[in-house]
């Protein structure tokens, strides 16, 4: 990740206040509370009012809502005390996204997977609530909608704060903004289709470009390895999407013959750093096959090639040495770093540069 966003506090963030409501207060508390009732929840009364309004409301979302937390609190009745220990400590980690993506061993992070290997019926029942609760027919609803917002109005809020207008993990795509009358999708950074507990948690909600979520990410787990035969998947540290302090990713770009006309993805090296952030880099390049991409990029006759031919056209112009370009350039890339990709376009003008090209 090129650098973090800034996070955002939003009325949406209500949403998993109630889940953390339900889930420690409720669930939790099933096997000593007895039957099933409305009167669960009269210790939140904005979440009361939500789960009365569903009670009574035919509505698919509604039903939805309502009919899976009661089912889900009959499954929790049956656990023992250390089972909903080992529930605790997992929704906890699942929900310490900061802690989990720095790998931290004190972290217990659950897959749907892992639940399901002693609660089949539980590990299935919460992964369609969770994975249901991020939809429009849920979300939409008014009784819910009046507590928490409207996820439109959060990304606007978002987009005000975040301005730099360009994907955070390529650097290379734009995002729809506060002029653009639709919005980039949300990826759920863990995905939502192998975690439970925090599918609307929005520390584990990222806008991203659509090639980076739909093309590249898809359903990638940032914080396991991919499979390997040779070996079982392994727990991984990853860029924190809201870290509060900034980092910096070293580019440089290694080029292996002169002939740009000719010039192939094969004969580019790409050199990432600084050293301390390797395994986090690693991850990133995986989850968003950053590498094809730049590239492809350096070798694209719009990009790459086209930014060797505009330095040279500039010097011819206006009577100027390659280095004096170079320096403006350079300039750019330290002020700017993500317009006009000068991130990218820095070291590969100056790998350009000392192979011989300026």
């Amino acid at each position: 990740m090129l650098f973090p966003y800034t996070y955002v506090p939003h009325q949406m963030e209500k949403m998993q206040t109630f889940i953390d409501f339900i889930f420690h207060e409720v669930w939790c508390k099933a096997p000593t509370s007895g039957d099933y009732s409305l009167d669960l929840f009269v210790a939140d009364a904005e979440l009361y009012e939500v789960m009365t309004a569903f009670h009574y409301d035919d509505g698919k979302g509604a039903e939805f809502f309502s009919g899976h937390v009661e089912r889900i609190y009959s499954l929790f009745s049956a656990l023992t005390a250390a089972q909903i220990n080992q529930f605790q400590q997992w929704f906890q980690g699942n929900n310490d996204l900061e802690k989990a993506c720095a790998n931290d061993t004190a972290v217990h992070l659950a897959r749907y997977a892992n639940i399901a290997v002693n609660h089949k019926e539980l590990a299935a029942q919460l992964g369609t609530f969770f994975k249901g609760l991020y939809s429009q027919s849920l979300l939409n609803l008014a009784a819910l909608r009046a507590k928490i917002g409207d996820i439109d109005d959060h990304y606007q809020t978002f987009v005000q704060t975040n301005k730099a207008g360009k994907c955070p993990f390529c650097g290379i795509n734009d995002l729809l903004g506060a002029y653009h009358s639709n919005r980039e999708a949300y990826d759920h950074y863990l995905p939502k289709a192998l975690y439970p507990f925090n599918s609307i948690n929005f520390r584990n909600l990222v806008p991203a470009c659509h090639h980076c979520n739909s093309s590249y990410k898809t359903s990638k787990d940032p914080a396991y390895s991919p499979k390997d035969p040779a070996r079982a998947a392994h727990r991984r540290a990853v860029f924190y999407p809201y870290k509060t302090a900034a980092h910096s990713i070293e580019l440089q770009v290694v080029l292996q013959h002169s002939d740009i006309a000719k010039l192939t993805p094969a004969d580019i090296t790409l050199q990432f750093g600084p050293a301390a952030l390797t395994e986090e880099i690693e991850t990133w390049k995986d989850v968003y096959g950053i590498e094809e991409r730049y590239k492809a990029k350096l070798c694209g006759e719009s990009d790459g090639k086209y930014w060797l031919t505009q330095v040279l056209d500039e010097c011819q112009a206006y009577d100027k040495q390659p280095t004096d370009i170079l320096d403006m350039r350079a300039q750019q890339a330290q002020s700017r770093p993500y317009a006009d990709c000068n991130f990218l376009r820095k070291p590969f003008l100056d790998a350009c540069q000392k192979i011989g090209l300026l």
